[in-house]
């Protein structure tokens, strides 16, 4: 008799897996970590990440997926209850620098799976997916300025984001509070605010 596959108890297998790979990719590097590893992370064998995933390169683009999407869900939806221009700027460095070992560990597994994903195009492609979404978000806040060069803008914004993420991780010890700050001053001179809009 085959076996039933209860959706929801796949759906939250699943997400426990691709934390367990998450913190396995962390702890040991996107290029020296092995299933064995992640099983270890997990509790489950390498056949039970085999059944879910495929591969090691499935299961790595599906933690990136998931992670990514995570972050950019969170911010979408902190800038859609923050009521006024700066709550929504204060609301999206809250979620580019959310608490120090977190941001250490989303901004280190990120540098390293884009490295990765340099020689591998189905990791590109789920690169390129993130870029595409934080795009959208950073164009949300640079059209606080107004239409005219929101692109730019929000490029930009970006480029000032991941530079702040390489120095916090080559910060011996992060300030969060000071990084929020300097993120926010930034995103301010970007906009070309000078005074806190209404």
């Amino acid at each position: 008799m085959a076996r039933t596959v209860n959706p929801i108890q796949d759906r939250a297998r699943r997400a426990a897996l691709e934390k367990a790979a998450y913190l396995a990719i962390y702890e040991r590097g996107y290029a020296g970590v092995t299933l064995a590893d992640i099983a270890g992370y997990a509790g489950v064998s390498k056949g039970t990440l085999a059944y879910h995933f495929g591969s090691r390169a499935g299961l790595l683009a599906a933690v990136m997926r998931r992670f990514t999407r995570t972050i950019t869900v969170a911010t979408r939806r902190a800038l859609r209850q923050a009521s006024t221009p700066t709550a929504k700027l204060t609301a999206y460095v809250e979620n580019q620098f959310y608490g120090v070992e977190n941001t250490r560990r989303f901004y280190t597994v990120s540098l390293d799976f884009l490295a990765a994903a340099t020689r591998d195009p189905e990791l590109m492609a789920v690169q390129r997916d993130f870029q595409r979404e934080t795009l959208t978000l950073d164009l949300e806040l640079a059209r606080l300025a107004g239409e005219a060069g929101a692109e730019e803008r929000a490029r930009l914004l970006r480029a000032l984001v991941e530079g702040l993420s390489v120095r916090f991780l080559a910060d011996p010890t992060p300030d969060l509070g000071a990084y929020r700050a300097e993120c926010l001053r930034g995103l301010r001179a970007v906009l070309g605010w000078e005074a806190t809009p209404a």
